[in-house]
């Protein structure tokens, strides 16, 4: 892989987390992910699925692991299927895993190839009765593509009917949300990279220059450090195109006077993180783009704060709301009248912020948890308060990468430069 050895012990302890949780007689079954296609024989590249990574750290396609920790054998609580490579795999496609190099990625000792998949199944199952099988719960998830393991879930079903099934994805949803120190450090080097990338593009960055010219010098950055590149799909907004919330398109050129919203993130051995700036075309704001910036600035800071642990996304966003609401009447947008009148259902500041603050973030840029669920340490979110006047040309997002810890908050992008008299400096070196 591009990035470096993780360990296996990261891996070791997420599986002991998991089967803690597991009802008596259970077994465990996660797959991999496909290779998608594009047209004719194309393919997209390959992101292996966030489950298999967190429980194996094996990259591959074509790979399933079982755990089923009350089997009576030893060497079959644990086995990881891998598909077999041979000289024409090797000449055409590259190195696939050998059976040593996935022992010492995932700390599983009993590593077969895919042809012995069934019957070892067959012979787990036996001695089982519950199945945890993995589908996409996660909230903002409306995919209609059928995925590896939506076909498993089929197949096993059909075959071995009479079993209890059992949801994976509450469990090892819980568990996610929580890092461990390695995950951290992993999520540290993608911020790490992604503070090389923003610092390229402020550089880079002058009236004339295109939006997709700027995205240019970020990927530069990103993949000269062992990134495979964006953890999403990057925006890049000039002027106005900064209140256009998921604008991608990134074609347009660059504005004496205007701003740019920059939405990106690096990668790291699969970890995300995403970062939001926004900068000055000419390296200097105007007078009320100032106001504008640092208006969000002061709610950015205030919603850091409110990341401790008992909160919840519910209260914590209805907290940030009344700050916003109170910039936004400083700055001329809303007044005490569209606050008395306001739906309550979709508060007078949504006019002008209507995104959330916050999401967790980690193996997926959204990762996987219930809103409700109780702010713990360890846990690793995003705060990027907003406000977008398309009337006025200005869209102002800041965002950075929030872990709770016990003692308050440490933030993963605290070297990226954020105040407004920072940037301008460094723009006019």
């Amino acid at each position: 892989m591009r990035y470096e050895h993780i360990g296996k012990e990261l891996f070791i302890k997420n599986r002991e987390k998991l089967k803690a949780r597991l009802k008596p007689n259970s077994a465990v079954i996660v797959c991999s992910n496909d290779i998608m296609p594009t047209n004719a024989d194309g393919t997209m590249p390959f992101r292996q699925n966030s489950n298999m990574l967190y429980l194996s750290g094996i990259d591959q396609e074509e790979s399933t692991l079982i755990i089923a920790p009350d089997f009576p054998d030893e060497r079959m609580k644990e086995v990881l299927f891998l598909r077999e490579t041979n000289e024409h795999i090797a000449v055409w496609e590259g190195h696939k895993y050998t059976q040593e190099e996935a022992e010492n990625t995932s700390g599983v000792k009993t590593i077969m190839w895919n042809d012995k998949f069934e019957q070892t199944l067959k012979t787990i199952l036996a001695e089982t009765e519950h199945i945890y099988l993995y589908h996409n719960e996660h909230i903002r998830n409306s995919t209609e593509v059928e995925t590896r393991s939506d076909r498993f879930s089929q197949w096993i079903r059909k075959t071995y009917p009479t079993y209890e099934y059992e949801r994976l994805a509450p469990v090892i949803y819980d568990l996610r949300t929580v890092k461990e120190p390695r995950e951290i450090e992993l999520m540290q080097k993608a911020c790490d990279i992604t503070e090389k990338g923003f610092r390229r593009a402020m550089a880079f960055t002058k009236p004339g220059a295109w939006e997709f010219e700027v995205e240019a010098e970020i990927l530069h950055e990103f993949v000269r450090n062992r990134s495979k590149g964006f953890a999403y799909t990057p925006i890049i907004a000039g002027g106005a195109n900064a209140c256009v919330l998921h604008y991608i398109e990134n074609k347009d050129q660059l504005k004496d006077g205007d701003l740019l919203l920059m939405d990106i993130g690096a990668e790291y051995a699969n970890y995300a993180s995403d970062l939001t700036r926004t900068i000055p075309v000419n390296g200097k704001f105007s007078k009320r783009q100032r106001e504008v910036y640092n208006a969000v600035l002061r709610v950015k800071k205030a919603a850091t704060e409110m990341l401790v642990p008992g909160n919840r996304i519910p209260q914590y966003h209805k907290e940030v709301g009344k700050i916003m609401t109170s910039e936004l009447i400083g700055l001329g947008l809303l007044d005490q009248t569209d606050v008395k009148n306001e739906d309550p259902n979709w508060p007078a500041y949504k006019k002008y912020f209507m995104h959330g603050t916050s999401h967790h973030i980690g193996l997926d840029v959204h990762d996987v948890a219930s809103i409700y669920t109780e702010f713990k340490p360890g846990m690793v979110f995003t705060v990027e308060p907003g406000i977008y006047i398309p009337q006025e040309g200005i869209g102002i997002r800041l965002e950075d990468d929030i872990q709770i810890t016990e003692n308050g908050q440490f933030n993963l992008m605290r070297n990226i430069p954020i105040e407004a008299e920072e940037i301008e400096d460094i723009m006019n070196q």
